[in-house]
C-alpha cells in the first residue's frame, strides 16, 4: 500500500510539471555552426508570443523573432562583414521570424513545420524538438544561401547547424 501510494504521488508529481511547462516560451538561447569553415555562434534579442500544449501538440503555435543586430562568431571583423549589406543587411533587415504551421509527434519529441523569414526570403523549414524539464531543445539544419547570404559558391558549403534552447514558463 505504502509503494501504491509513492507511485501515485510519483506520477502526480510528473502530471504537474508537464501541466506547468504547458504554455509560453520565457526565454532562448540560440547557437549555429557554419560547417564548412567550423564557425560557430548565436544570435540573441529573442522574442516569442508562442503557446505550447504538450498534452495535445496539435493546440501549439511556435512564433518568434531573434534580432539579426546581435549576431556574433567571435570575430569582430567577421561580424561586422556578416552584418552589412552583402550578408545579412541589418540595417534593412532587423529580425529573423519564424511561425509555425503544424506541430506533430515524432520519437523522443516532437517537430514544427514552419516558415522561417530571413532578409526578403520566407522558406519552409523543420524544427525536431525534445523535452527535458522545463526546457525545449530544437535544432535544424539549413543553407545560408537559400535566404541570399552565400558565404560559400556552392550551395552545400553554405549548410549551417542551428541549436535552440527555450525555457518554458
Amino acid at each position: 500500500m505504502k509503494h501504491g501510494l509513492l507511485i501515485v504521488l510519483a506520477f502526480l508529481s510528473m502530471a504537474w510539471t508537464m501541466a506547468q511547462d504547458n504554455g509560453e516560451i520565457s526565454t532562448g538561447e540560440i547557437t549555429f555552426v557554419f560547417l564548412s569553415n567550423n564557425v560557430d555562434g548565436s544570435i540573441a534579442g529573442f522574442r516569442s508570443s508562442s503557446s505550447i500544449d504538450l498534452d495535445d501538440l496539435s493546440n501549439s503555435k511556435f512564433q518568434g523573432s531573434v534580432s539579426t543586430k546581435t549576431l556574433k562568431s567571435g570575430n569582430f571583423l567577421r561580424d561586422w562583414s556578416l552584418k552589412g549589406r552583402k550578408y545579412f543587411n541589418v540595417d534593412d533587415y532587423p529580425e529573423i521570424r519564424f511561425e509555425s504551421t503544424s506541430v506533430n509527434p515524432r520519437d523522443n519529441g516532437f517537430s514544427v513545420l514552419g516558415n522561417l523569414t530571413i532578409k526578403e526570403t520566407t522558406k519552409p523549414i523543420t524544427i525536431d524538438f525534445r523535452h527535458e524539464g522545463k526546457q525545449l531543445i530544437g535544432t535544424t539544419t539549413l543553407f545560408s544561401s537559400d535566404y541570399g547570404i552565400k558565404v560559400k559558391k556552392k550551395r552545400e558549403d553554405n549548410k549551417v547547424s542551428v541549436k535552440m534552447v527555450f525555457a518554458l514558463k
